[in-house]
């Protein structure tokens, strides 16, 4: 019997793509997926051929008024970009938490009446913040984790966003001490709304819960921390990534370079306004034995006499595009992470913001590729670093073995079978 299942991801387009991908798998198996959607994402998803429902996140502005808004509330973060995650906590990170318990305030508004209109039978959540109304519908409801595995906390990991490395244990006291500082004002806000709904106040430094049903985390098993307690199968499934399916991609012919290996470049849409340090790397890349593929996003038009063996452009279908590359330079976002290593291709990291830096370090200290510093690098670390991605043999077998296990388990196919138990039995049996 056919369900509906609701998807209501983040106004990202990681959390976002990935729900693409489980609703694309969940449809395939006969149910209905629908989105509920920050109104500027609406047209993301009927783009794929999903119906979706706005949600009102913010005051409300036309679609392009918002993208504008977080174009510039990412480019007036660029200085930031320079500092350690412990640096950021009082700059983005305090901004972003502002932006996201108003989101919370902002969703009670529309949510209730809009789950009443197309009354799903069951609601998954990708976001970092509890919405009550979701809570209290009365329905299963599934948290997604598409951010680093650490947003589900446990003593023995480093603390999400810290970029700290699993054994560096006064890093992660460090940096929930200065977390839980800095953000108690705002999280004293989230708790006085969250008691105007009804629910408890959550413990200090904590947004959100993990939901009774289930818990589905897209990272890959292969660089999962070791937790001092182990995550109960019966409530968190690893997804091993979900990577969503994109229309096949033809590499452009280069002007020079053809018989090179071939490098993709992305910070994302909104990694993208660094517009100086990918103009860097285009320079570098120019000089060195490769091609590559850059993307840009929407400041195409900054880019002019480029080298013979580098093209840009203002999206790129990852998914159909990484298959082809040798190796990846991105910022850590979670798609990019998951992606490279689903198809077994080392990366460079240079993270900027969020879970980058725990992607980042992560990627470094399990062998899957290198983190590097965004600004402080010369050509020759580069050009050794890449290097040391396409022709490393120790590198290349252990992402083999990642990537094969990744795509036996295959991410959509499995959370679709999850919320197959749980929308027809309310419950998921191991």
């Amino acid at each position: 019997m056919t369900k509906k299942i609701a998807f209501f991801p983040e106004a990202a387009f990681g959390p976002a793509l990935n729900s693409v991908g489980i609703a694309q798998a969940v449809e395939a198996m006969g149910h209905k997926a629908v989105f509920l959607s920050d109104p500027g994402f609406v047209s993301v998803y009927q783009g794929y051929g999903f119906e979706a429902h706005p949600i009102n996140l913010s005051e409300p502005m036309l679609p392009e008024q918002m993208a504008k808004f977080w174009e510039d509330f990412i480019n007036g973060h660029i200085p930031n970009f320079r500092k350690s995650p412990y640096e950021q906590i009082d700059t983005y990170v305090k901004d972003c938490w502002t932006a996201i318990v108003d989101s919370a305030r902002w969703a009670e508004k529309d949510l209730p009446a809009v789950l009443e209109t197309i009354q799903p039978d069951l609601i998954c959540v990708d976001n970092v913040i509890l919405f009550p109304a979701i809570k209290q519908y009365g329905k299963p409801w599934v948290r997604i984790i598409s951010c680093s595995e650490n947003e589900i906390e446990d003593p023995s990991i480093p603390p999400h966003l810290s970029g700290c490395r699993q054994d560096d244990t006064e890093g992660h006291e460090a940096f929930r001490a200065r977390f839980n500082e800095v953000i108690q004002p705002i999280h004293d806000d989230f708790n006085e709304f969250l008691a105007s709904t009804g629910e408890s106040a959550y413990p200090i430094g904590q947004f959100f819960e993990p939901s009774p049903f289930m818990n589905l985390l897209l990272y890959p098993e292969p660089v999962k921390f070791s937790r001092a307690h182990p995550l109960d199968p019966g409530r968190y499934q690893y997804l091993e990534g979900c990577i969503r399916k994109e229309a096949p991609y033809a590499v452009p012919t280069f002007e020079r370079n053809n018989d090179k290996p071939l490098i993709y470049v992305s910070f994302g849409s909104l990694g993208a306004g660094d517009t100086d340090l990918l103009k860097r790397l285009i320079e570098t890349i120019g000089k060195l034995p490769y091609r590559a593929l850059v993307n840009v996003g929407d400041y195409k038009d900054q880019y002019h006499d480029l080298p013979g063996n580098v093209i840009v452009d203002s999206w790129f279908p990852q998914p159909s595009v990484i298959p082809q590359t040798d190796a990846a330079i991105h910022h850590g976002g979670n798609n990019s992470f998951t992606e490279c290593l689903y198809f077994g291709k080392p990366a460079i990291i240079m993270p900027y913001v969020w879970d980058g830096h725990d992607n980042a370090t992560r990627v470094d200290e399990t062998g899957h590729g290198f983190k590097m510093p965004r600004y402080d690098w010369t050509d020759d670390e580069l050009a050794e670093k890449l290097d040391q991605m396409i022709n490393g043999a120790a590198m290349q077998r252990k992402l083999a073995e990642t990537s094969a296990h990744m795509q036996s388990q295959n991410g959509p196919q499995k959370a679709a079978a999850i919320l197959d138990q749980l929308v027809t039995t309310g419950k998921y049996h191991v």
